[in-house]
């Protein structure tokens, strides 16, 4: 028989990287912009350009190439559009400390040579990335990738803000924003993390004017009393009714603040009396608003202590807290200090305590953007997969507040408003010539940029050519489906809606696959700060990208954490080695001496042959049913259970089951007529079923499945890539034989399983009587040469009337079907029972410790539940042991 062109060990990084060649030369991932063929999109989620993708993207990736390679297969017409982010924030900070390294300090060197530094980081770390993309196998259009600051998203950008002003969507005033002092940026709301920290409360008493007593104030931020205007209690408080009105005296700085009632103070909260210091906290704001406060800014952009703050000027926020409650103690005006526990909003990028300050800045109007996006998640014209994230938007979005756009930052898209010296603000796509109020022509650009997002919300359609009309745009906007983590629903999903819904009049997408996120395999979030983070590359170094893919895609559910352990990464690298040798094996005996792939009969569904046999229809029907049942489980977005069904079809039936059955045809010593039709039979089978099952499991395992099947005789396509989607076939429907070889199979592994309670060795072939009804005895005497190799039964006695003997194991299979092993003669039985009573004695000994460890109240309570769990799974495992050694042992016996 010929030599295959496998080699005899399967090596991945010598065939991914000759395959993903093969494809970029070929042009496989360019979408055709085809009128005539249903086109699907996915815009990639742009990773930022702040460094190396992680073992999330590796996930987020591999979803979207499954569905893209899927439908490509299909026949549509398919755009997998990549790109990347600028990533304001996130990039400024990461070359900021790159350039700190090196001694050199950012805002020394100015605006122009920093970008120019932040450029140059671009262009290096963007190359590192789609070189990433290209290891894990994506099959992005690359011809068509787009950065969120190249000149036509640029164009987009400016677009979108002068439309948006001009609708009055977009205005510019004063008002209380998160304020980073270390990026030093304004933040919009869901830039800050909240996080439960434990701090102090510290109960203050501000003496009254008049010197008859004072009132107590609860805070856990002693060092903005220095900015108080007021304190505040609710007018519906018996205790503090008769205060509202008159004044206190403000600790340290000696000025009078007036006592004055408000709904928004919680009697039950602290002494129910609150300062009330409008400069820096919202709700403060709108008290001090309600009530005519002055607004006094006692903290600056630095976090450090302004003039306002007398003699703490120039204190560090933290600095001055202390000195603060010091100072307050010496005086006796503390009244108690305590734990307390609340939650602290940090800089999503850099972790800084936020500052609530007051500060100019650009700011969308949310409401009228949102509405129209919650009425199209609403009527289904998008939808979440899974479903509950859909309420997840909802909230969100009906809660919606005004959106903070600027960012006080170099890298990003600069804000297109300039600033005449007469005062006129002028908003326009270009620089102006001449002031349309004074005529001058000397102009100073606003020199904030816009928030990252505000860039990305556009990114479904910028990327398409928009603003101007391109073919691109006509044919593949809307987009199909959009892959991303749950993490940014507010920050991305929601604002591609309202860009899209206001100036595209469409959604973006139609839906929404959330992913969850990888943990390690404790379950913790990587990080490395814990230094648990998995780098993907080290696994597709070592393991392969199809290991890897495959690892992810069944390790999740839609929205669903998982976590990312060892064992499954090897499981998944022993599939691609199991799918190796089982090809190998085919290709290996597809041709007698002399003969070549034209000696091949192409097997025909839609014509099956004659001479089939029960294990041919079986092993098509499984096909058959596997092909409907995958396309099932696609269409509903259940990637992980469509890569398990695939698994457990080629692992199962075709390797362990039909390439095993295939033998005896393919080795038989008979050279007639007969046994060649036979050969050539399942020579065509093998092909065909191999043929299929590539296919299937290409959008999975891409460069395995390309490699494999570009070894397969008589091809009518040049690459997998762009091969045709396997279909269901109703003439290989055969659920008779299915259920037959089903019992058939069951039948061996019951032999299999008896030889092996006794230990006789593989080879040693043994006696078996079969007591089956004639239907399933019909079948086994057919299958009787099958049974005997695969199982060494010889001699296999079937017969509807057999009695076990006296000395015999026993296994019941199906209905009414008994198995039973003859030992005489077989087994030493006097041997075999004692060392069955000695596993006994020892399985017994196991239980005790195992309820001993479960029976003591110290272990339940103190060790974690999945190590309780654990033991107790351990304990069912051995009492399920223990029954069946001691039925052996009455069998024996």
């Amino acid at each position: 028989m010929s030599e295959t062109t496998l080699p005899p060990v399967y090596d991945p990084a010598g065939v991914e990287e000759k395959r993903y060649q093969f494809w970029l030369q070929g042009e496989y991932f360019k979408a055709a912009n085809d009128p005539g063929r249903i086109p699907f999109t996915i815009v990639i989620p742009p990773p930022n350009v702040t460094g190396s993708l992680h073992m999330g993207h590796a996930l987020n990736n591999t979803v979207q190439d499954i569905l893209i390679r899927w439908r490509r297969m299909q026949g549509y017409d398919v755009l997998w559009l990549p790109g990347s982010d600028h990533a304001g924030i996130a990039t400024q900070n990461v070359v900021e400390k790159h350039l700190a390294e090196e001694g050199i300090d950012s805002r020394e060197l100015g605006r122009e040579k920093f970008q120019e530094k932040v450029w140059e980081w671009k262009e290096k770390y963007h190359s590192r990335i789609v070189s990433q993309l290209y290891r894990l196998g994506v099959s992005c259009d690359w011809s068509r990738e787009r950065f969120t600051m190249d000149e036509g998203c640029s164009r987009a950008v400016r677009k979108v803000f002068v439309d948006l002003y001009r609708h009055g969507l977009i205005y510019r005033g004063d008002y209380m924003i998160n304020w980073c002092p270390r990026c030093h940026t304004a933040l919009s709301d869901i830039e800050v993390e909240h996080e439960n920290e434990s701090s102090k409360i510290t109960h203050i008493r501000y003496p009254l004017a008049d010197g008859s007593g004072h009132i107590i104030v609860a805070t856990t931020r002693p060092e903005t009393m220095l900015g108080d205007t007021a304190i505040a209690v609710n007018p519906d408080d018996e205790r503090y009714r008769d205060l509202v009105g008159r004044k206190v005296i403000l600790p340290l700085l000696n000025r009078e603040l007036p006592i004055v009632a408000d709904d928004y103070v919680d009697p039950e909260f602290g002494s129910g009396a609150v300062k009330v210091t409008p400069g820096h906290d919202p709700n403060d704001l709108a008290i001090g608003q309600r009530h005519g406060l002055e607004v006094i800014k006692i903290i600056d952009e630095d976090a450090r202590m302004t003039e306002a703050a007398g003699p703490y000027k120039g204190l560090d926020r933290f600095e001055c807290r202390r000195l603060v409650v010091t100072n307050l103690e010496k005086l006796g005006l503390i009244e108690k200090i305590e734990d307390y526990e609340h939650a602290l909003g940090r800089c999503q990028r850099c972790h800084t305590i936020v500052e609530p300050l007051i500060s100019r800045q650009w700011f969308a109007r949310m409401k009228p953007l949102a509405e129209p996006a919650l009425e199209a998640v609403n009527a289904g014209k998008t939808v979440f997969i899974p479903s509950r994230f859909k309420r997840i938007y909802q909230n969100w979005v009906e809660n919606i507040r005004d959106w903070c756009i600027s960012r006080q930052l170099w890298w990003g898209h600069r804000i297109p408003a300039w600033y005449c010296s007469c005062g006129e603000i002028i908003v326009d796509y270009e620089e102006p010539q001449r002031c349309p109020s004074c005529g001058g022509s000397s102009f100073e650009q606003d020199p904030d940029v816009l928030d990252t997002w505000f860039s990305s919300g556009l990114w479904p359609f910028s990327t398409l050519g928009w603003p101007d009309r391109t073919t691109d745009l006509d044919h593949f906007f809307p987009t199909s489906v959009l892959v991303t983590a749950y993490d940014i629903i507010f920050f991305w999903v929601a604002r591609m809606m309202f860009m899209s819904l206001e100036f595209m009049k469409e959604v973006p997408f139609h839906t929404v696959y959330i992913t969850g996120l990888v943990r390690d395999a404790q379950g913790r979030k990587m990080s490395k700060s814990l230094g648990n983070g998995i780098d993907p590359l080290e696994i597709i170094e070592e393991y392969g990208a199809d290991t890897l893919r495959f690892t992810l895609v069944t390790g999740q559910a839609p929205g669903n954490d998982q976590r990312f352990r060892q064992d499954s990464v090897e499981a998944a690298r022993n599939f691609a080695n199991k799918i190796w040798n089982a090809s190998r094996f085919v290709l290996m005996n597809l041709f007698d001496e002399g003969e070549s792939g034209s000696s091949i009969q192409l097997f025909d569904p839609a014509i099956p042959p004659e001479g089939l046999k029960r294990a041919d229809r079986w092993i098509l029907h499984s096909y058959n049913k596997t092909v409907q049942r995958v396309n099932e489980l696609l269409e509903n977005y259940e990637l992980g259970e469509a890569a398990r069904l695939i698994y457990d079809y080629l692992w199962n039936d075709f390797c362990d089951w039909y390439v095993e059955l295939s033998k005896h045809y393919l080795y038989s010593k008979k050279d007639d007529r007969e046994a060649q039709d036979d050969r050539k039979l399942t020579r065509s089978l093998l092909v065909y079923l191999l043929d299929g099952v590539m296919r299937l499991l290409h959008p999975f395992m891409p460069f395995i499945s390309e490699e494999i099947w570009q070894q397969l005789p008589d091809r009518r396509e040049e690459a997998l890539v762009v091969g045709a989607w396997p279909e269901v076939s109703s003439e290989i429907y055969f659920p008779q034989d299915n259920e037959e070889m089903e019992l058939f199979q069951e039948l061996v592994r019951a032999i299999r399983n008896l030889r092996s309670q006794v230990q006789i060795p593989p080879g040693l072939k043994t006696r078996v009587i079969v007591r089956a009804s004639d239907r399933a005895a019909a079948c086994f005497r057919e299958e009787s040469h099958h049974i005997n190799r695969l199982a060494f039964a010889d001699p296999l006695v079937i017969d509807a009337d057999a009695a076990k003997p006296k000395q015999a194991l026993t296994e019941i299979i199906g209905e009414g079907i008994e198995v039973y092993l003859p030992l005489e003669g077989i087994v030493d039985l006097e041997a075999e029972k004692a060392r069955l009573k000695k596993e006994l004695e020892q399985l017994q000994k196991e239980i005790e410790r195992t309820e001993k460890k479960l029976n003591n109240p110290h272990f339940i309570k103190k060790a974690p539940p999945q190590v309780v769990q654990k033991e107790k799974d351990r304990r069912g495992e051995q009492k399920t042991r223990l029954l069946k050694l001691q039925q052996r042992l009455q069998e024996l016996s």
